[in-house]
């Protein structure tokens, strides 16, 4: 089974989607044979490298008011606890277009997961900067990346093509919201969903997988 998951570091949901979904895949006992592979979405492009305030930022962009920011925190922590992911404090958004560039280099290298979930920690449980290269490179160094070669990529604008093409693509076919997981190349599952819903979803394409693949060979 193939897996595409799109997301944002920046996007909590996504975390908590991530963990859901590896809860999920070991339900049903497909961990270790899933294609799991991760794609770039960018929920802030604009934002600035200095990042900006969460509360004034979510406010502006979603017309919350602080209650209403804190009843979703809230709601978020809850969700994150229940799939074993610990949110802490996030003052602040954070350009997050280096973290996908470095995501694209570790899939040819083996550690795009490893990576995936050192930077959703990082930034959702530590509260640090997704996008600083400082972070970034000691990230990459603590998953069996080569360091130095984190800290040349992120000097130069390498990666940047592809992962501008990769967001592009899935704009392209209406994706507009994280996490999506594309399975298999057909299927859409959207949003942060708890592991049940997941599980279903996965043992109902595998199923009419099935039957589809005793088709063609009938």
């Amino acid at each position: 089974m193939k897996l595409q998951f799109i997301s944002d570091v920046a996007c909590p949901w996504c975390a908590i989607g991530l963990n859901s979904l590896e809860m999920a895949l070991a339900r049903i006992g497909d961990g270790g044979k899933a294609e799991l592979s991760f794609e770039p979405f960018e929920l802030n492009p604009d934002m600035p490298p200095e990042g900006e305030d969460a509360t004034a930022h979510l406010a502006r962009k979603y017309g919350r008011s602080p209650e209403e920011l804190a009843a979703v925190r809230a709601t978020i922590r809850e969700r994150g606890a229940e799939v074993g992911f610990t949110f802490g404090t996030r003052d602040r958004i954070w350009n997050t277009f280096d973290a996908h560039r470095l995501l694209h280099w570790a899939g040819t290298e083996g550690r795009q997961r490893e990576l995936k979930h050192a930077l959703l920690a990082a930034y959702h449980t530590h509260g640090e900067n997704p996008g600083a290269s400082d972070v970034l490179v000691r990230l990459s160094g603590e998953v069996g990346l080569d360091a130095e070669r984190a800290r040349r990529i992120l000097a130069s604008d390498e990666f940047s093509r592809e992962v501008r093409q990769r967001m592009h693509h899935w704009q392209q076919l209406g994706i507009n919201s994280v996490p999506s997981v594309i399975v298999d190349e057909r299927y859409l599952i959207q949003g942060g969903q708890p592991p049940e819903a997941f599980e279903q979803a996965l043992r109902q394409i595998a199923s009419e997988s099935g039957t589809a693949s005793q088709a063609a060979t009938s």
